[in-house]
């Protein structure tokens, strides 16, 4: 089966054996949605995919999703309600949208899946979910926290299952990446998340802001000194590691740079853990302990250094890293804590694919044998 994860600049591709899970092929293409027209971007993709012989079945990621609390097969309804909810993602539902539109064309009747990102943090309490803001405007406009990143989250609390040999009944997910989050699962279900209503809340990002005083946003309106269409441009795309640094929005060059005497950009990789510190410290008292801690995403899975930096504040709670395990250069999937240390830090690569693959097992080949 073909899964298609479009963002808002790149859509990635992957090929996979619905049953044993194998890849057969896989890429990235260069996306920009609002660039490109439709012929363009079937060609990108019919081309990248011209020597792939059979799908069976195409499985979307879908970055907001609304009240959907689990995937569903794609109708005309769930490519309205997506497109509905594009103001909520404006950098990845119309991507998403491209790719179910583009797959219809490329392959009529084969059925397509929408996974959604929010979906796993339906089950996140009203007391984490509500905003304080005046009731008949929650009711009214269904203002509260969905939470993102779900299908990775979903992912990891899968592996760390295998890796611990059971749920781990506190867990705490940071997916750290061009996008960030930092989430608290109980016993395998979200209860809190720092992404909200839109995928803008919550840690700082590669360049996106997270979360800042909206005193402060509404500070900058009523004086005019940005206008919507700039504050809602810059706080998605101007601002976080990107924004503070005003070098780049890898962390990699910031680090470098940092290390080099760079003061702007050592004050952005500072900030940047000390977001997610915090989000850790807070999600731990959610759930009212931890018991082992995931790293995943692009940065989360590649850098020693923040790992160890987010880390190190927690050695209260018994959390310690290996620093050889912690340095080693296939750290995926494992368990980097000290062997004497009563949390767990586990690295888990971010597979979204592969959730959004169970999800389309589930949907379109119910009676199929799970891989051992």
């Amino acid at each position: 089966m073909l899964i298609l994860n479009a963002g808002s600049s790149t859509l990635k591709w992957v090929v996979l054996d619905a049953l044993s899970q194998n890849i057969s092929a896989r890429g990235a293409l260069d996306w920009n949605v609002s660039a490109m027209n439709r012929s363009e971007q079937e060609a990108q993709l019919r081309a990248a995919l011209n020597q792939v012989e059979r799908i069976d079945a195409i499985g979307h990621r879908v970055v907001h999703g609304g009240t959907f609390s689990e995937a569903v097969i794609v109708d005309a309804a769930v490519r309205a309600a997506i497109q509905d909810l594009a103001d909520l993602a404006p950098l990845h539902n119309p991507a998403a949208l491209a790719g179910i539109e583009l797959s219809s064309q490329l392959y009529p009747g084969v059925p397509q899946v929408a996974a959604f990102d929010t979906a796993f943090h339906t089950t996140i309490p009203d007391a984490a979910a509500v905003y304080p803001l005046p009731r008949e405007w929650t009711e009214q406009w269904g203002l509260r926290r969905m939470g993102f990143h779900g299908l990775s989250v979903q992912h990891a609390v899968a592996r760390a299952t295998d890796l611990l040999g059971e749920v781990p009944a506190r867990l705490v997910v940071c997916h750290l990446g061009a996008g960030c989050s930092v989430t608290a699962v109980a016993n395998g279900r979200s209860v809190d998340t720092t992404m909200g209503f839109t995928p803008l809340e919550g840690v700082m990002m590669a360049v996106r802001s997270g979360s800042v005083d909206p005193g402060l946003l509404l500070y900058l309106l009523r004086s005019n000194k940005v206008s919507v269409a700039e504050l809602e441009a810059t706080l998605n795309g101007r601002s976080g590691l990107l924004g503070v640094s005003a070098l780049s929005a890898d962390l990699r060059v910031i680090v470098e740079a940092a290390q080099s005497g760079n003061a702007r950009a050592a004050l952005a990789c500072d900030m940047f853990v000390h977001r997610v510190v915090g989000a850790i410290g807070a999600m731990t008292g959610v759930l009212g302990g931890l018991d082992a801690l995931v790293f995943t995403a692009g940065i989360g899975e590649n850098s020693t250094l923040i790992r160890e930096r987010v880390v190190q504040p927690f050695g209260y709670l018994g959390l310690r890293l290996d620093r050889a395990a912690n340095a080693a250069t296939a750290v995926c999937d494992t368990d980097i804590a000290a062997s004497d240390a009563t949390v767990r830090a586990l690295v888990i690569a971010a597979r979204e694919d592969l959730a959004i693959l169970a999800e389309t097992r589930r949907l379109i080949w119910p009676d199929m044998v799970s891989p051992a």
